[in-house]
């Protein structure tokens, strides 16, 4: 089918042949900032979250893997959800979603992001709009058909057409 790339590189800041260094990285005393690059051209920085990881070893300014991992589902719900309303014959002209992650432990003691929830408002061409079971059913689709909701474990809530 197709093969979707991302380049991750990190880089030790400094003179990472230095004793001290070595001292530092052997104690995690080194910061965790890297890049994420695409095949489209672009580049953002990547950091764990503080949450994880204390600054100064990591940098609140950089996308953690939890933001993209809550990111990447709530676009893929959006981007299939706009493509079956239009072939439903509805107008989407806005849809925002203020997507949650929540972080718990598995049964292993493991954390992982067990929930996200996913909180659309969606806008219409003035007679446009969907009832509200029309819109269920749009999201209750998006998430069947989303190559990402697809592909984990989490539990995914679409909030108001749960």
């Amino acid at each position: 089918m197709s093969q979707h790339t991302a380049r991750i590189a990190w880089q030790a800041p400094g003179d990472s042949s230095s004793e001290s260094f070595k001292e530092a990285f052997k104690k995690g005393r080194y910061s965790r900032e890297h890049t994420w690059a695409f095949d489209g051209g672009v580049t953002i920085m990547g950091s764990p979250s503080p949450s994880v990881v204390p600054v100064p070893y990591s940098n609140p300014a950089g996308v953690d893997p939890e933001e993209a991992f809550v990111a990447s589902l709530s676009s893929c719900h959006m981007l299939t959800f706009i493509y079956l309303a239009a072939r439903a014959g509805f107008v989407v002209t806005s849809y925002v979603d203020d997507a949650v992650g929540t972080m718990v432990k598995n049964e292993r003691g493991v954390p992982w992001i067990g929930t996200v929830v996913l909180n659309p408002t969606v806008e219409y061409q003035p007679g446009s709009a969907p009832n509200h079971e029309q819109q269920k059913d749009l999201h209750h689709r998006s998430h069947a058909e989303c190559f990402i909701s697809n592909s984990v474990k989490t539990e995914i809530v679409v909030k108001g057409f749960d």
